[in-house]
């Protein structure tokens, strides 16, 4: 009875380890796996991270990168202001309606060119791009103010910005109303979207950043687009 109770022991024992070494084996399998793809991943992504400061943009650029993402955001700022007024401005909804399109492309837009700016350690405006307008260096300006001033090729200096709308011209706009304002709108957003084609056809030929160059391919595409557009709603006000 000794001998068999012994043996009875140890071989539940041995079953009990067995189970145990398979369980074990079983979630250290597991552990381990998922331990080494954490790890990995952490280490990827701190990697992958770090260059670019979390801005999904290549850090390759060059000057001209830089300057087309300076001066597009001073341009897609007038064109937001614009389009704004037209809300309770425009009389005709086809107007509202194009520039409501306008400012949801064109905000977006100017939000993801200053994260590349600033993941390549680059200011947002610079003051030898933007020829006599003092107030570019100021972070504070908003796009209302910064629209509302001197920006006309002119004043440019050596760089040209074309297609913005002089102080003059965005007090005009602002103080229309009606079928008077629908018509300066579209031959000023016409005049608008012809300069910032002119603006992404340069980048297009001279940039070196894979996403700036991208963002330029788009912008000459959707607003060829909408000068045809407001060409024909121009045509059809007679």
């Amino acid at each position: 009875m000794r001998t068999s109770t012994r043996t009875a022991t140890r071989l539940s024992a041995l079953g009990a380890a067995g189970a145990l070494s398979l369980i074990l084996t079983a979630c250290g399998g597991s552990d381990s796996g998922s331990m080494d793809h954490s790890s990995m991943s952490s280490s990827t992504t701190s990697s992958s991270s770090a260059p670019a400061a979390g801005a999904s943009v290549d850090a390759e650029h060059n000057d001209q990168d830089v300057m087309f993402a300076q001066q597009m955001i001073v341009h897609h700022q007038g064109a937001v202001e614009m389009a704004q007024m037209a809300t309770t401005q425009a009389s005709s909804q086809e107007v509202k309606t194009l520039a409501a399109s306008i400012e949801s492309a064109q905000a977006p837009e100017i939000e993801e060119m200053t994260s590349w700016l600033t993941a390549w350690d680059e200011p947002v405006t610079a003051d030898s791009s933007m020829g006599n307008m003092d107030h570019s260096s100021d972070p504070a300006m908003t796009s209302s103010t910064m629209t509302g001033s001197s920006m006309t090729d002119s004043s440019m200096g050596g760089s040209s910005m074309p297609g913005m709308m002089s102080e003059e011209q965005m007090t005009q706009l602002q103080n229309a109303i009606g079928a008077d304002f629908d018509r300066m709108f579209l031959q000023m957003m016409t005049e608008h979207h012809e300069g910032a084609v002119t603006m992404a056809q340069t980048e297009q030929q001279q940039g070196q950043n894979p996403q700036a160059m991208e963002l330029a391919d788009s912008i000459v595409t959707s607003q060829t687009a909408e000068i045809d557009q407001m060409n024909q709603m121009l045509t059809a006000m007679g």
